[in-house]
């Protein structure tokens, strides 16, 4: 038993609340980040912690207008990894998984961060070229990654169907060692602890119904609770960022579609490995508590709903069963979706807007969970000095004005 855990039990620990009372809000602040979620609470985190000198904290706040982690960050499935296809997808993840490594000392709370491995399987010729492609433009950047022939694949994860008598017999796979997964709500409220410690105010419940500009610079909030005003605006609300954005007249090139996912009935871990097929458009790993997590591609249709259906878990169900045979009799214990903004070439947008002192954070599509620290440093970094970071660069809102795009759909999968 951990010694911590001894002390909280006799009544020596530390039984602070996470978060202090709710307070007024204020008529100004230095910085307002719209969006509870790991990556807005982040971003706050970072800002009080690194720029404390440029940026006083008592006048930074976070607005949500549900609850901290209550959106995406809270149904997403985990999945940590950098074997993107770009140079600079790869360079940029791997950043953030170097981050995550280290985020429960830093944080002081338990991220459950446990190193799985990565498996992205490859069904055709073309997407063994795919992998070899992968491969080499990981190694050349550090990440670790490796293209298995099926003999080294049974090894890493014998549960496999390898058989060659399927529908979609596997040919090989890309390994990703570090490939891992962590406890989202840990991630959230470890970064909601952390900033508020440093005195960042957090107002959940707190809608943001339109955005003040004035002579092209935005300068202020309405919310559902009064008016504030604010030298710098962040914007961190995911499927919802077209909706508040075309309240200025900034179009994004986002599509919002729902992201479907499930989990299983909990059972003795048996499977370690992290694995997904992009032919097949499923992915699955075991949790910490036994339950398999399990989801495909996005819908095909826009719509702004979280709602499951049932055409989904069909179609899972029978490619899940023809990678995990011995998987036929668990039962699934809760299905959810949540909203994938997509951009045209599957890659995130990050930084300044033509709008100045507003500043994005959107078009994360399947990926969002995995860059939460790397975006949160990345993104204070740029709203504390105004100028983007050499990472964020080719993550700027102006690549589609410039058609200078950074294709990831060939790497995104559905390996979120």
């Amino acid at each position: 038993m951990p010694f911590s855990l001894i002390k909280y039990a006799l009544g020596l620990g530390d039984r602070r609340a996470h978060l202090p009372k709710p307070t007024i809000l204020q008529k100004r602040y230095d910085v307002a980040i719209i969006g509870a979620g790991g990556h807005g609470l982040a971003c706050a985190y970072y800002l009080a912690k690194d720029y404390a000198k440029t940026h006083d904290a008592n006048k930074i706040v976070v607005l949500d207008k549900g609850y901290i982690g209550g959106g995406n960050t809270a149904r997403n499935t985990t999945i940590i990894r950098a074997n993107y296809l770009t140079e600079e997808g790869t360079a940029f993840y791997k950043e953030s998984q170097q981050l995550f490594a280290r985020l429960s000392a830093e944080l002081n709370m338990n991220m459950m961060y446990s190193e799985r491995g990565h498996l992205t399987l490859a069904h055709t010729d073309a997407a063994m070229r795919t992998a070899r492609w992968r491969a080499e433009v990981n190694k050349h950047l550090g990440v670790d990654s490796a293209v298995l022939e099926r003999e080294e694949l049974a090894r890493i994860c014998p549960q496999l169907n390898l058989a060659q008598n399927v529908r979609y017999p596997i040919l090989g796979a890309l390994y990703h060692r570090p490939g891992a997964i962590a406890r989202h709500d840990a991630v959230a409220w470890g970064y909601a602890r952390a900033a508020s410690q440093r005195g960042v105010e957090i107002h959940q419940k707190t809608e943001v119904k339109d955005i003040i500009v004035e002579k092209n610079r935005a300068v202020g909030l309405k919310t559902t609770r009064g008016t504030i005003r604010a030298n710098k605006i962040v914007q961190a609300v995911a499927g919802y960022s077209s909706i508040l954005t075309n309240k200025i007249g900034l179009r994004l090139p986002i599509r919002t579609v729902p992201l479907q996912a499930c989990v299983s009935q909990p059972l003795q871990p048996f499977i370690k490995p992290i694995v997904v097929s992009g032919s097949l458009h499923v992915y699955i790993s075991q949790s910490a508590r036994g339950e398999f997590v399990m989801g495909g591609a996005t819908d095909p249709a826009e719509l702004y709903n979280t709602r499951s259906t049932l055409e989904f878990k069909e179609q899972l169900m029978m490619h899940i069963l023809e990678l995990f045979p011995q998987l036929h009799e668990v039962k699934l214990l809760r299905q959810w979706a949540g909203l994938a903004d997509l951009t045209p070439d599957f890659s995130p947008v990050m930084g300044k807007t033509r709008v100045k002192n507003f500043y994005i954070d959107a078009g994360w599509g399947t990926w969002g969970f995995k860059a939460t620290p790397v975006c949160g440093k990345r993104m204070a970094e740029c709203v504390a000095t105004d100028k983007t970071p050499k990472l964020l660069e080719p993550f700027a809102l102006k690549r589609f004005d410039d058609f200078n795009l950074v294709g990831e759909k060939g790497a995104a999968s559905v390996g979120h």
